[in-house]
């Protein structure tokens, strides 16, 4: 949307928090960050990366449509707003991105008014950190495989089960969980819980290693743990509905409650051009290998048509599935980091061997880590195969897949 066509509310916000970000960058970190916040695992980089959330949302540039009763500015159309002047002035990623794109989002949909009023400033504000429990060993992307059980005892749900893939766990005191309440009914067995996971009586989190070296993954393991009924969000047995609103906002269909920066860098498509200038193939200039051009021309094509996609999201007349747009974009999206870093790692050549500890690593290391790292996007949120499917089932009519 140009900005001719902005209220006089957003216009004056715009203003606002492209002056306030010009003013309030934060100093650089005190030890380096990893590409995206879900491979945070250091206490220097979560102190750092939570004092630059609460500064912004003290700032009023998170919660932006957030009703002011749960901690929100009350603002309206204008989060979108905050998230371009903070990628557009290359501020660091917010540390609570579960919290900020899934839990608050779920919560203000779904939840009681003590709950919204409870769990969403905590999210906002980053001061809570959340972590999502619908991974499981055993059910890969088909979430209505769930086997960990709550079963009610009174006013409480005991938890047992084993969950996995689960981002920041280690900092988290809150949980979106699903758990199947009843073995009887494939979909409509499943609940959706508020877990209190810090230092919880029966919670267990164990870091997993990734190819990258980095542990920002976790197993989290449910040994009779207790959940009040009162952190239970919906109906009993409304868990799969409820999971919906979540993974609908996970795919990146709203502007969440906040978007953060870009980590501190320039677009990866910028970058990976600035390598191609700076890099040679075959004594010339890599920018000017026809191949090379026309690789990155095509991600850039491809970008453009995401970008596109996003403004005819905004537009309900050109919306003809609830599902179509956001599932499109989280599918390109995903591919799009993996082939912008592939090509990044192709034009670094043999020099791409070298690991971010090695001076001499192009951009520090990153293409190989983000070549690495690029795998976890096409598989979070359900697999790219799982969104290939329901795409071709609900939103193309085809068959159903076996």
């Amino acid at each position: 949307m140009s900005s001719k066509k902005l209220s006089d509310e957003q216009n004056e916000f715009q203003e606002y928090a492209r002056n306030w970000l010009s003013k309030n960058m934060p100093p650089p970190p005190p030890v380096r960050l990893p590409i995206s916040p879900i491979e945070v695992s250091a206490v220097e980089q979560l102190g750092y990366l939570q004092e630059w959330q609460l500064s912004c949302y003290r700032a009023g540039l998170i919660g932006c449509d957030y009703p002011t009763e749960y901690g929100g500015a009350g603002r309206t159309d204008c989060q979108r707003l905050a998230n371009q002047e903070l990628g557009r002035a290359g501020a660091p990623y917010f540390i609570n991105i579960v919290g900020l794109s899934m839990a608050a989002p779920t919560i203000l949909a779904h939840g009681t008014e003590e709950q919204k009023r409870k769990f969403i400033p905590g999210a906002l504000s980053g001061e809570e950190i959340w972590c999502q429990g619908f991974s499981e060993p055993g059910a890969g992307s088909d979430m209505a495989n769930q086997q960990t059980f709550a079963e009610k005892r009174g006013d409480e749900w005991i938890v047992n089960g084993h969950k996995v893939w689960t981002s920041l766990g280690h900092f988290a005191k809150w949980m979106i969980l699903i758990a199947r309440t009843s073995r009887h009914h494939k979909y409509d067995g499943l609940s959706y819980f508020l877990c209190p996971i810090e230092g919880h009586k029966g919670v267990t989190v164990r870091p997993l290693i990734k190819m990258t070296g980095e542990s920002g993954f976790n197993e989290v393991l449910f040994e009779d743990a207790a959940i009040p009924d009162s952190n239970r969000l919906d109906e009993e047995g409304k868990g799969w509905t409820v999971a919906m609103t979540t993974l609908t906002h996970e795919r990146g269909a709203a502007e969440g409650a906040g978007g953060g920066g870009g980590g501190g860098s320039t677009h990866p498509l910028e970058q990976l051009i600035d390598l191609a200038r700076k890099s040679r193939r075959d004594g010339v200039c890599a920018a000017d290998d026809p191949m090379t051009r026309d690789a990155i021309v095509q991600q850039a094509i491809v970008s453009e048509g995401l970008r596109q996609g996003n403004r005819r999201a905004r537009v309900p007349a050109l919306t003809d599935h609830p599902m179509r747009i956001p599932m499109q974009q989280k599918l390109v999206s995903s591919e799009l980091v993996q082939n912008i870093a592939r090509i990044g790692v192709d034009i670094a050549g043999a020099q791409s061997t070298l690991y971010k500890l090695d001076e001499k690593a192009p951009n520090g290391g990153h293409w190989p880590l983000a070549y690495m790292n690029s795998f976890g996007h096409t598989i979070a949120a359900g697999s790219n195969e799982i969104q290939r499917n329901i795409l071709g089932e609900r939103v193309l009519g085809l068959a159903k897949s076996k």
